[in-house]
C-alpha cells in the first residue's frame, strides 16, 4: 500500500472519531468544558474517566461522525482555547497525579482569522512546553490525522502510539506538493517524500507501538489499546516525577 494510499485510510469517513475512542475503551466518562479564558472548543473532547479501577484524564480531538457534527466540531481543526482547554485538564491531572491518555485526529490547527486574534501559534507553544513539563505520565495515540503542530500539541508524551493506518506528518502532502513543486497534482509524490506512515514512524523511532486496527472493525484495537494502557500506564506512574520528565526529554532531544 503505498504512502498516500495511507493518507486516505486515515482521513476516511467511517473511522472512527476521538470520542469512540473514549467510550470504547474507558468508563465513566465525564466531559469538562470551557478553557476559562474564551470558550468551549467542540473540536477538542476531554474529562475524566475510569481504565479498569484507574482514574484518568482523556483528552480527544474529535472530528464528527457525520456533516453536522463534523460542522459543529470544525472539522477536527481546534481554536486556541481547544487546546487551552486541553492544557488546563493537563494540569488538573498533574494535581491529582492522575496519567494523561490523549487522542489526535486532526489535519491540523485552525487558520481562521480569529484563531490567529486569539492566539493560535501561542495556544500549540504553550501546550508543547507545558506537556514537556507535566509531572504525571501522559501517553498519546494517533488515530487518524497527525497534522503538524496541530497534533504536537497534544502529542508531547512519555509514549507515542499510532494505529497502523494513520499518519503523522509536519505538513499535508498537499500543501508540500504545493510548496516543493508548485503542483498540488504531486501529492503522492509528496506523500512518499514525507515519511509520514506508521510504519516510517516507526522505523524512525518516533513512536514506541503500532496498533493493528483489523479487516472488519476497530473492536481489536479498542482492546489492545485498552491492555496496553493498562499495562503501561502503572508502570510509567511508578516512576518519580524528576525521572519522567528526564526520560520525556531525552525521547524529544534524540529526534
Amino acid at each position: 500500500m503505498s504512502a498516500y494510499e495511507k493518507v486516505l485510510l486515515a482521513r476516511a469517513k467511517d473511522r472512527p472519531t476521538g470520542l469512540a475512542y473514549i467510550q470504547n475503551i474507558f468508563t465513566d466518562f465525564i466531559e469538562l468544558h470551557g478553557d476559562r479564558r474564551f470558550g468551549d472548543d467542540p473540536a477538542v473532547v476531554g474529562g475524566l474517566a475510569a481504565l479498569g479501577g484507574m482514574p484518568v484524564t482523556v483528552i480527544a480531538i474529535e472530528k464528527g461522525a457525520d456533516t453536522k457534527e463534523r460542522l459543529r466540531r470544525n472539522f477536527g481543526m481546534p481554536n486556541p482555547e481547544g487546546y487551552r482547554k486541553a492544557l488546563r485538564l493537563m494540569k488538573q491531572a498533574e494535581k491529582f497525579r492522575r496519567p494523561v491518555v490523549c487522542f489526535v485526529d486532526t489535519s491540523g490547527a485552525y487558520c481562521g482569522l480569529g484563531a490567529e486574534e486569539r492566539g493560535q501559534a501561542q495556544a500549540i507553544a504553550e501546550n508543547i512546553t507545558g506537556m514537556m513539563a507535566l509531572r504525571t505520565p501522559v501517553i498519546s495515540i494517533l488515530v487518524g490525522e497527525g497534522g503538524s503542530g496541530g497534533a504536537l500539541a497534544l502529542a508531547v508524551a512519555d509514549q507515542v502510539w499510532i494505529l497502523e493506518n494513520a499518519v503523522y506528518s509536519v505538513i499535508s502532502p498537499e500543501g508540500c506538493a504545493s510548496i516543493l513543486w508548485k503542483d498540488p497534482k504531486r501529492v503522492k509524490d509528496a506523500a512518499g517524500c514525507l515519511r509520514l506512515t506508521a510504519q516510517d514512524m516507526e522505523e524512525l523511532g518516533v513512536v514506541e507501538r503500532v496498533i493493528p486496527e483489523g479487516e472488519k472493525d476497530f473492536a481489536a484495537a479498542y482492546q489492545e489499546i485498552r491492555t496496553a494502557l493498562s499495562d503501561s500506564l502503572p508502570q510509567l506512574l511508578a516512576l518519580p516525577p524528576e525521572s519522567l520528565l528526564a526520560s520525556r526529554y531525552a525521547r524529544f532531544r534524540a529526534f
